[in-house]
């Protein structure tokens, strides 16, 4: 395993490197924040997805734009909804703190490897607040052995899929889920880079406490530096 793990994927990729859509560009994409720390968010009036999905696309139509995107290492209010990650009265054991990529855009849209891989699981996270349908690419590159877990997708999307079926980077493995199949979100996808997938299979976790904050970090680093968005 490299010693620095970040530096190593940050240096898969040149530039920019598009893990939804087809024909997006950079130039199509906005940073968003739903951290704690959005007055924005305080005015919805329930965080539901309905709730977000207006906001989210009120925020492309004003910046012009296609896709939002961001959330990694952001503390969010949105997952008090459930009680997935909302089960402790010590707040610094709740998990509340977002640690992949979320990439939000229209249910439907086309989700891409990012690098050649293989397919390592995949499972139906149906739990309220969960994945939904979830994909994890093995890869091995240089030599070194890690994962990337795409969350959100539509069922339609594990038809057919087989452990070990291999895909090349930009090649079409999924499509984005609606709410009812989603977990309940606005359709988004939930990037997320893996060094060790502690013998998971078809889900990781993508939002930790504060407590096992650093090791997740760690474990699991910015998306971005592979996205490069």
């Amino acid at each position: 395993m490299k010693a620095n793990f970040a530096e190593y994927i940050s240096g898969l990729t040149a530039d920019f490197t598009p893990v939804v859509g087809g024909d997006l560009k950079q130039e199509d994409f906005i940073a968003i924040d739903l951290s704690a720390n959005n007055p924005e968010l305080l005015k919805l009036e329930q965080l539901s997805s309905e709730a977000f999905s207006v906001f989210i696309d009120h925020n492309l139509k004003v910046a012009g734009k296609k896709v939002a995107y961001g959330g990694y290492n952001e503390v969010r209010k949105l997952y008090q909804r459930s009680q997935l990650f909302n089960k402790n009265v010590d707040e610094f054991l709740n998990r509340n703190i977002h640690i992949g990529l979320d990439i939000w855009t229209a249910e439907g849209t086309d989700v891409l490897a990012v690098l050649d891989g293989e397919i390592h699981s995949f499972k139906d996270n149906a739990n309220f607040g969960d994945y939904g349908p979830t994909i994890i690419l093995k890869h091995m590159i240089e030599d070194e052995v890690f994962y990337s877990l795409y969350g959100h997708l539509s069922r339609n999307s594990l038809k057919n899929l087989q452990v070990g079926q291999k895909f090349k980077a930009q090649e079409k493995i999924a499509e984005l889920g609606a709410a009812e199949e989603n977990g309940d979100y606005a359709p988004h996808l939930h990037f997320q880079i893996i060094k060790d997938l502690q013998e998971n299979k078809g889900d990781y976790p993508g939002v930790a406490s504060k407590k096992d904050l650093d090791f997740y970090l760690g474990n699991c680093p910015d998306p971005n530096l592979l996205l490069k968005i």
